[in-house]
C-alpha cells in the first residue's frame, strides 16, 4: 500500500554546527531515543552543520556580528531541502529563533520551551531551575522568562562563576572534553544546588557532553536529550507539532 502524506512520518530539520560536537550528540541521542527494530525505521534528518555562523555569544554581547541572517538562510536551506520542521541543536542560538520564524513557512521547535516544560513534567514540585547557560543566553533571558511563564523561578551562576563557565565552555568547543573540564563543571552545578537550585537545566549544548543526569546531588534535565525525545514523537506524530 502506497504511504499517504498523512501517514509519513515528519523530517528533522537541524540548525547545527553551533557547536559542530553539540550538533553530533544531539543526533546521537535521537538516534537512541527512536524506537526500532530495523535499520529503515529510523527517522530522516536533515542536518546543515554550519560552524561558519557568527558567534552567538559575542553577538548578544555586543562584541561580534549577528549570527541572524546566516542562521535564517541555514533555515530556508532546509526546508528547502525537504525538511517538515526545525530545530537548533544550541540553547542561545534562540535569542534568534525570531529570523528562523520568519524566514520558512514550517514549524520550529523550541529547545528552550521543550526543556522548560520538561522540568515541570518530570519534576512537578521544583520551585527553582538552576541554569548552567552561556553568558548570551542568560543576557538574553531565554530560560528565565520561559521558566517564569511556567509560574516557577531561576537561579544563575555569579559573575564569577559565569567567567569560569564559559571558559569551560570554549575549551569544550575548541579542546574537546577532559576530566578537568567535568570537574569544573560539576563544581558549578554545586554551587547552583548550594544557592538553592531544586532542577539543574543543561541549559547549553557543551554541558551534557560532561555532565549527566545522576553526576550531582539534584536532577539534571539535558536539554539536548530531551529536545531529541521530543522530536521523535513529533516525527511520528504521536504528538501535535507545537505551533506560537
Amino acid at each position: 500500500m502506497r504511504e499517504t502524506t498523512e501517514d509519513r512520518e515528519f523530517v528533522i530539520g537541524v540548525i547545527g554546527g553551533m557547536g559542530p560536537m553539540a550538533t553530533a550528540d544531539f543526533l546521537a541521542k535521537l538516534t537512541t531515543a527512536t524506537p526500532v527494530t530495523k535499520e529503515q525505521e529510523h527517522l530522516r534528518v536533515l542536518i546543515d552543520s554550519n560552524p561558519k555562523i557568527p558567534d552567538r555569544n559575542s553577538a548578544l554581547l555586543g562584541d561580534g556580528e549577528s549570527p541572524a541572517n546566516a542562521i535564517a538562510q541555514t533555515a530556508r536551506n532546509l526546508q528547502h531541502c525537504g525538511a517538515d520542521f526545525l530545530v537548533m541543536a544550541c540553547n542561545t542560538a534562540h535569542a534568534f529563533e525570531n529570523a528562523v520564524r520568519h524566514a520558512v513557512s514550517i514549524p520550529f521547535v523550541s529547545m528552550i520551551d521543550e526543556a522548560s516544560d520538561a522540568c515541570l513534567r518530570l519534576h512537578p514540585n521544583a520551585r527553582r531551575m538552576g541554569l548552567l547557560a552561556a553568558p548570551g543566553c542568560l543576557n538574553a533571558g531565554l530560560y528565565q522568562t520561559a521558566i517564569a511563564r511556567r509560574d516557577r523561578d531561576t537561579v544563575a551562576l555569579s559573575e564569577r562563576q559565569q567567567a569560569d563557565f564559559a571558559s569551560l565552555l570554549y575549551q569544550i568547543k575548541t579542546r574537546g572534553v577532559s576530566d578537568a573540564v567535568r570537574d569544573g563543571m560539576k563544581a558549578l552545578g554545586d554551587a547552583l544546588i548550594d544557592a538553592g537550585a531544586d532542577v539543574l537545566i543543561a541549559a547549553c549544548t557543551e554541558v551534557p557532553l560532561v555532565l549527566s543526569d545522576g553526576d550531582l546531588r539534584r536532577p539534571v534535565i539535558d536539554a539536548t536529550s530531551n529536545l531529541a525525545a521530543r522530536c521523535v514523537r513529533y516525527a511520528r506524530r504521536i504528538e501535535t507539532i507545537p505551533s506560537l
